[in-house]
């Protein structure tokens, strides 16, 4: 309480309503998969477009997995699951990049590190993208006068030339411009008839999927605001730098900004080039071989990266698309599913099948699987390949895609149309060309029951997610709906409520509570989430003293029992017709 001590008019400020609850978002998913390129077991920013997803992760372009011989092994899957994502109206995504034996590609242009003059080319991400062409150009601008002169940062590189002679100084921190000559350096005395010309570096990379980065006007010198081994360090401080950076440079201890600049200078020259460019390339990049389920404190592994996703409230929903094409499938379903009912978590899981897979295959490795928070989905995908090319024999124009990045999209669709609380089926799917088996009604009946999720051609109607079914044995917990507004309900209760935290626990803070909640749940109800007729038909709100003892205020417990009737999905719509005589009633 304010104090009132001395005698005067006190106007303060008050609340004369409850609370309120703010709706969590329900569409934002994570991926977690091997890359084309893009840093390893570290959670990318939200990504919220194919594009955006391209400048950290690279192109859709195949994974050149050490012993994958065909190419429907090498599909870039989790690319391919994003591009899907986005065009089945999927909005936000985040995506943690798997690899195993993953090596980046570097190239030394000048190889004397027992001198601390070595200088290193890097791609900064493991991988077989990382093999590209790398570009490097001396720019040169005049500079006149000392006023110019003077204006130029520390660590800036000139060149003066007097007669035949050509001279290349670096301002020093003091001011004074130093030459390399040894062992006493010269000094540039700098008058308003210095002509000088300032040398600046530019460069270039392009990586081996054609994606291009320039960095220009780099010093040479440490000491320069944007010396090249700053901007371009093989350990950015910045994190936007370090999610996209594809090249970094590294220097000896000993290394002088004139050797950098005659290192670039001996660079093969691009023929033909009027601006004098350089240029090299990076090899010995590897994508390694098909990611593992590994453990939490190994990189690169499926462990390591679902636990990256651990702090990052707003995901809902996770999948790891192409997992069940590889050894550890059925351990990765396990490990979604256990990331998924952790506690607090607030999400889904999204499991693929195998490929090619009959239903009976489907059913055995349903059978293996109970959970409450995931969902199966069957079968593959088939679709435009869009790597395809006129010539390309080689690169087939189609090719069969895990259904989950799809699916994923589809849940963010239903939700911004519909509505959390409508189960996310009987809505087509794009993209696709068709399925890579065709279920049929009577193969429908034997999945449905099992929790496996058909997507299905429906003559007239396209092509369509037909299940909407948990891999859960639980009667009470039957529907992705169920599990998912629950799941709404929960996290919105949650951080909407934690202001009531070590707030006196008593009648007037049960009765704050009651009623924020009872508000929020009535939002809910006329937005037809829940049955009923009317709201005490559709949920209920207990906080007082029939929900806690003695014993629990004691202990510092808040205890409310809330209780929804939620809407199912009609998954069976029945119509009873008979016959009746002319004169029959009803």
């Amino acid at each position: 309480m304010p104090e009132y001590l001395a005698p005067g008019v006190y106007v303060e400020e008050t609340s004369f309503r409850a609370k309120s609850i703010e709706g969590v978002s329900t569409s934002t998913s994570a991926f977690v998969g091997p890359t084309r390129r893009g840093p390893v077991g570290v959670r990318s920013e939200l990504i919220t477009s194919l594009g955006e997803f391209e400048r950290y992760y690279g192109s859709q372009q195949v994974l050149a997995l050490t012993g994958a011989t065909t190419y429907a092994q090498r599909i870039n899957h989790l690319a391919q699951a994003v591009r899907n994502y986005f065009d089945n109206g999927g909005s936000r995504l985040y995506v943690v990049r798997t690899a195993n034996g993953a090596v980046a590609a570097t190239r030394e242009l000048v190889a004397n590190p027992g001198a601390n003059k070595n200088i290193t080319a890097l791609a900064r991400f493991p991988g077989e993208a990382g093999n590209g062409r790398l570009t490097m150009r001396v720019v040169v601008k005049p500079v006149t006068g000392t006023r110019a002169l003077g204006a130029l940062p520390a660590g800036s590189m000139v060149q003066v030339t007097v007669g035949q002679t050509t001279t290349q100084y670096v301002k020093a921190p003091t001011g004074a411009w130093q030459d390399a000559t040894t062992p006493t350096p010269g000094t540039l005395a700098v008058t308003d008839a210095t002509v000088a010309q300032l040398l600046t570096l530019t460069v270039e990379f392009t990586d081996a999927d054609g994606a291009t980065q320039v960095f220009d006007e780099l010093g040479f010198a440490a000491g320069h605001p944007r010396w090249a081994g700053t901007v371009l360090a093989a350990d950015p401080a910045n994190r936007a730098d370090a999610l996209v950076n594809a090249l970094g440079l590294q220097f000896g201890s000993a290394v002088t900004p004139f050797e950098l600049r005659t290192a670039v200078l001996a660079l093969a020259a691009v023929p033909n080039d009027p601006d004098g460019r350089r240029f090299t390339t990076l090899g010995s990049g590897s994508d390694g071989t098909a990611p593992v389920i590994g453990d939490a404190t190994t990189a690169g592994t499926y462990t390591h990266a679902l636990a990256q996703l651990v702090g990052v409230e707003d995901v809902s929903i996770v999948a790891a698309p192409g997992s069940s094409a590889y050894a550890d499938a059925a351990a990765v379903a396990l490990a979604l599913i256990t990331h998924a009912e952790s506690r607090r978590a607030y999400r889904i899981a999204v499991l693929d099948t195998p490929a090619l897979q009959t239903p009976q295959q489907v059913r055995d490795a349903r059978a293996a699987l109970d959970s409450r928070y995931a969902a199966l989905y069957y079968p593959w995908v088939i679709t435009a390949n869009p790597m395809a090319r006129p010539g390309r024999d080689d690169i087939p124009r189609e090719i069969a895609l895990p259904p989950s990045g799809f699916v994923c999209g589809v849940y963010a669709r239903n939700d911004s149309e519909r509505g959390v609380h409508k189960a996310p089926a009987n809505e087509v799917v794009r993209g696709a060309l068709r399925f890579q088996a065709d279920i049929n009604f009577a193969q429908q009946e034997a999945l449905n029951p099992s929790g496996v999720n058909c997507l299905r051609l429906l003559p007239g109607r396209g092509l369509r997610v037909w299940g909407a079914r948990l891999i859960s044995s639980d009667p009470e917990w039957k529907y992705v709906s169920d599990r998912r507004y629950f799941n709404y309900l929960e996290a919105s209760i949650d951080r909407g409520t934690q202001w009531a935290v070590f707030e006196p626990n008593g009648e007037a803070l049960w009765a704050n509570v009651r009623q924020t909640i009872s508000d929020f749940l009535l939002a809910e109800w006329r937005n037809g989430a829940m049955l009923g007729t009317t709201p005490e038909q559709a949920f209920f709100v207990r906080c007082d003293r029939s929900t806690m003892t003695q014993n629990d205020l004691d202990n510092g417990r808040l205890i409310c029992l809330i209780g929804v009737a939620i809407v199912k999905p009609a998954e069976f719509v029945i119509f009873r017709i008979g016959q009746k005589t002319a004169d029959a009633r009803e």
